[in-house]
């Protein structure tokens, strides 16, 4: 008897299992049919809603990197025509630069042009004027020579010195050289260099009692200095 109801309860069992995954299976059959492929299930629900959001900043990213884009298009320009604008300010001083290089070139050959000249008229000068004072020169020199080759008595040849010294001085004064230093003149120390100092009641306080060497200059300037004795 307790076999028996083991198997009936056994079967009942499974009979009511059978019934419900029946049922189970009826209302999923159901639900499927009553929902499109694909749609109303959470998984797919949330990946559309998560499709307008991505969207978005995948627009939001592009105009970003546009505008990031175009910021440095424009710094790529400015720097461009800031090397423009120092390229032509180099090239205009490199311009003045060598216009001032050409005028100091010229000028630098005006001045050496004009020091060549000035040289070759001065050098000029001097050969025209050492000329001018040896032609007053070589008529003393005759005179001496002929001088030389005179005799006879001491008076004549004194008087033919004397005449050749005339002819000196009057030649010296023609080239503007003025003789000075002559006893009785007052001694001057821009003019005169005394060697000798005597003392003489008859001759007053630094006068001149002998010339030793005349003195010359020129237009004001001394040539020589005249060596003399001075007195008192």
């Amino acid at each position: 008897m307790e076999e028996k109801e083991k198997d009936i309860n056994k079967e009942t069992e499974e009979k009511g299992r059978d019934a419900g995954e029946k049922e189970q299976g009826e209302k999923e059959a159901a639900g499927d049919a009553g929902t499109p492929s694909g749609e109303g299930s959470p998984a797919q629900a949330g990946k559309e809603q998560a499709e307008p959001g991505s969207e978005c900043e995948a627009e939001g990213g592009g105009a970003e990197g546009a505008s990031r884009r175009e910021k440095e298009k424009k710094k790529v320009r400015k720097l461009e025509a800031k090397i423009a604008e120092l390229e032509k300010k180099l090239k205009d001083a490199e311009a003045a630069s060598a216009e001032k290089d050409g005028k100091y070139l010229l000028l630098y050959a005006e001045y050496d042009n004009f020091r060549r000249r000035s040289q070759k008229e001065k050098d000029g000068i001097y050969s025209e004027a050492y000329g001018d004072a040896l032609k007053q020169i070589l008529p003393i020199i005759d005179s001496l020579e002929m001088a030389e080759k005179q005799t006879g008595d001491a008076d004549a040849i004194k008087a033919g010195v004397s005449m050749v010294l005339k002819m000196a001085g009057e030649n010296l004064a023609k080239m503007g050289i003025t003789q000075f230093g002559a006893p009785g003149e007052k001694f001057d120390p821009e003019k005169h260099t005394a060697v000798f100092h005597v003392d003489d009641d008859e001759k007053g306080e630094n006068e001149i009692v002998e010339v030793l060497q005349k003195g010359y200059s020129r237009d004001g300037k001394i040539i020589r200095y005249a060596v003399v004795k001075v007195a008192n």
